[in-house]
């Protein structure tokens, strides 16, 4: 039966990864954020102040079309990073932070409640929990110019907002993956209890 699949967690916690080993090991169909395709994104990262603003409304316009079309395939679906991560942890954050005015922030928080609410929830959401060390060591291995010089101290305050949405979330059952810590991908014994956590959903 077709099921829709939805992969959370910080920048650097293992997502991509785990949703090509979905894909390859389930036969499911991925559907990737689109980070490349932000023209915001490298100026935001240079100048946070002026351009979050323009960024996180990019990232909000286009994974609401991503949600919308998830309904077009006949393929259960597994997507990398959802719409709630992007209002509720990342936003969020800016705002906190005096990167995005109250101003704008209302106007985004608006415009994300109608959106939500048109979206059909997934039918299960993996977590995954990464502590910033493990983070830090994946950006750096994966090379993506824009994001080597992003503090310790952004990813920890990401960390500490992925943790107050995940102990709030109720749209669906969740399964948490210690992604700093277990590996299913090279881990036998990790594996097999994934794959177990997993498929008592399936």
């Amino acid at each position: 039966m077709k099921k829709f699949l939805a992969i959370a967690g910080n920048m650097g916690a293992g997502k991509t990864s785990l949703t090509q080993f979905l894909c390859a090991r389930y036969g499911f169909e991925p559907v990737y954020e689109p980070f490349q395709t932000n023209p915001y994104l490298d100026d935001f990262y240079e100048d946070m102040r002026s351009w979050a603003f323009h960024s996180q409304l990019y990232f909000l316009t286009h994974k609401f079309r991503l949600h919308l079309g998830l309904n077009d395939s006949a393929r259960t679906i597994v997507l990398d990073r959802t719409i709630y991560e992007d209002a509720e942890i990342f936003a969020r954050n800016l705002y906190r932070g005096r990167k995005i005015s109250k101003r704008d922030y209302k106007t985004y928080t608006e415009l994300y409640e109608s959106m939500k609410t048109a979206l059909q929830p997934p039918d299960l959401l993996i977590y995954l929990r990464c502590d910033v060390r493990g983070i830090r060591r994946r950006i750096k291995s994966r090379g993506r110019e824009s994001e080597q010089a992003i503090p310790p101290t952004y990813i920890r305050r990401l960390n500490k907002l992925y943790e107050e949405w995940i102990d709030s979330y109720d749209l669906s059952p969740v399964l948490v993956w210690e992604s700093g810590r277990q590996d299913y991908l090279t881990h036998v014994v990790d594996q097999i209890e994934f794959r177990k956590g997993l498929e008592q959903f399936l």
